[in-house]
């Protein structure tokens, strides 16, 4: 919460606010119950202790959350104007950086009580906020990415030939539902053709023989990310297919290889798209090689061209090349890695092999 309020004030901002989302959960370790609906900020500003406002109800919730100690509660009661409550926290002049899960209706609220106050996204201000984790985030991560693993694994016992997409997703996310294990935000399973989409979604297509199968499955376990994707072939795989795959695991591999702090974001797509151009899939990638995992499984730094953002230690994101053939199949293999001081380290083990399924 401090460096986040000192770097926001060495941009000229009076200071942060932040109301329930990841934002809010990175910085004190606090969800609340209540519906967004119900105003709740988070004040961060420099020199000065972090404060929350709360609807009084909730009170108790705010003061047992991970960050509580540090946090001077604040609360205000129904039939009492919250959003000036919320000015009597703020400068009536000031620059604030507020957080982009806020709701329009509490910001349009608040210049309506601070009408000479200027409010800009969190994410336009702090891009990179979150980017950088500490032991205890690359910790939690890779503990999410271990249980994504073994959920891959156990799914690799399945029986696929027969069964609809809809069901071996429904399949994989008990798996990685299972005893200690995570909050599940998408399972793709996406066979044929079908592998081809990387924006599909699990149908009711049936699994057959000779399909080429892209698992991609993401979520939440203990407050941080995985995001994984897997091929597999259902039955022994063509020639071509099998030049397909190498080609994408070349790729991913390149791309891992050109991380190091200081090397840009575009730098490792580059490495991946030269791969897959050399091999003559040069308009058959996805839009960028990677992005950011933390609280979610989607944030900055995004490894993609025109991003010149350099990596540093403790940088943690995907790296995800794929081809993907229109009407006919698609590969994808993607794992989370983390920048260290000596280059990369990837927090995801399981096989890249063309695993063959039935």
């Amino acid at each position: 919460m401090d460096r986040t309020a000192y770097e926001a004030a060495a941009l000229g901002f009076a200071g942060v606010l932040v109301t329930p989302g990841p934002d809010l959960v990175w910085l004190c370790g606090y969800r609340p119950t209540a519906t967004a609906a119900r105003l709740t900020l988070l004040v961060l500003t420099a020199n000065a202790q972090p404060r929350l406002l709360v609807p009084a109800l909730d009170r108790p919730t705010a003061e047992a959350a991970p960050g509580a100690g540090a946090v001077r509660v604040f609360d205000w009661w129904e039939g009492q104007d919250a959003y000036a409550a919320a000015a009597g926290l703020l400068r009536p002049h000031g620059r604030y950086a507020v957080s982009d899960a806020t709701w329009a209706l509490h910001v349009l609220c608040l210049q309506k009580s601070l009408p000479l106050a200027v409010f800009q996204p969190l994410s336009a201000v702090l891009p990179m906020r979150r980017a950088v984790k500490d032991e205890h985030e690359v910790a939690r991560l890779a503990a999410a990415a271990a249980a994504a693993d073994a959920a891959y694994e156990e799914v690799l016992g399945l029986r696929f030939a027969g069964r609809s997409e809809r069901e071996l997703a429904a399949d994989l996310a008990g798996l990685l539902r299972g005893p200690g294990r995570s909050r599940v935000d998408f399972t793709v399973v996406g066979a044929g053709p079908h592998a081809a989409d990387p924006r599909h979604r699990p149908g009711d297509r049936i699994v057959g023989d000779g399909d080429m199968v892209v698992l991609d499955f993401g979520g939440l376990r203990d407050g941080y990310g995985f995001d994984t994707a897997r091929t597999v072939h259902v039955g022994e795989p063509t020639d071509e297919e099998r030049r397909v795959h190498a080609t994408v695991r070349a790729a991913q591999r390149s791309a891992f290889a050109a991380v190091r702090p200081g090397a840009s974001c575009q730098e490792v797509d580059r490495a991946a798209r030269a791969v897959l151009e050399e091999a003559g899939h040069a308009g058959h990638g996805v839009h960028r090689t990677g992005h950011g995992v933390g609280v979610t499984t989607h944030e900055p730094p995004y490894l993609m061209e025109g991003e010149e953002q350099p990596l540093e230690p403790g940088m943690c994101f995907s790296i995800e090349p794929g081809i993907h053939l229109p009407d006919r199949f698609g590969v994808r293999i993607e794992d989370v890695v983390t920048c260290t001081e000596d280059g990369g380290r990837r927090l995801n083990t399981a096989s890249h092999e063309l695993v063959v399924v039935h």
